[in-house]
């Protein structure tokens, strides 16, 4: 696991994610990166910054219909609007940051959980993100990339994966960051779903990338 990550950071240098202003931004942008691309996420916090400040209170005195149609270039707005509503609204009950961050991780973490429309990598996306807890975020990313070098099975639950991933490389913040930035670099570049593998840089210890032709090296004797 160290090994591909010097690989990756030797290619690719410090990725600067999570690109926010606040822990806040962290939070809201990771609920709305939900099944979108992240510079959907870019356009919509700029179009709801144009019209109000990122504050939770703020968004919820937003008319309903008002708010979906600011986040509309996340796609599945209307659901959206309604995830960030109720997160605001639980933000707020629990005291804000501070509130949270007073929790201890295991705690946050199930209570992140418990909110509507917030799941394993959302919730882990904010631990890692906003509350710098050793968290490590698994998402399809990292699952593609780790089955294909064989470090994984690839059919593993979440949970298994990311206690897998924690337990090989120690309780790590700053590392856990850059990792999961890093594997989001090189599976849009190399590693994607139809794999560029001649452009990979982690092809020549990756068991699933194809095997050069020996062809004409070939010498038949007889």
């Amino acid at each position: 696991m160290r090994r591909v990550y010097a690989a990756l950071f030797a290619a690719y240098g410090q990725q600067h994610w999570w690109p926010a202003d606040s822990p806040f931004e962290v939070m809201v942008g990771a609920v709305l990166t939900q099944n979108t691309a992240w510079i959907n996420v870019e356009r919509a916090l700029a179009r709801l910054t144009e019209s109000i400040a990122l504050d939770p209170a703020e968004i919820l005195a937003l008319d309903p219909a008002v708010l979906a149609e600011v986040l509309r270039p996340v796609g599945y707005f209307n659901v959206k609007t309604r995830r960030l509503s109720v997160f605001c609204a639980y933000y707020l009950a629990a005291g804000g940051f501070a509130g949270l961050d007073a929790r201890d991780t295991e705690t946050l973490r199930r209570d992140l959980l418990a909110v509507q429309g917030i799941g394993p990598e959302t919730a882990d996306d904010m631990l890692l993100y906003a509350f710098e807890r050793p968290i490590f975020v698994v998402d399809a990313y990292t699952r593609r990339l780790f089955a294909r070098l064989g470090l994984i099975a690839g059919d593993e639950g979440y949970e298994q994966i990311r206690r897998a991933l924690e337990t090989a490389l120690g309780p790590d913040v700053p590392l856990f960051k850059e990792y999961h930035a890093l594997i989001v670099r090189h599976a849009k570049q190399a590693c994607r779903t139809r794999p560029a593998c001649p452009d990979c840089l982690l092809r020549e210890n990756c068991p699933t990338a194809p095997v050069p032709s020996m062809t004409s090296s070939l010498v038949v004797s007889g």
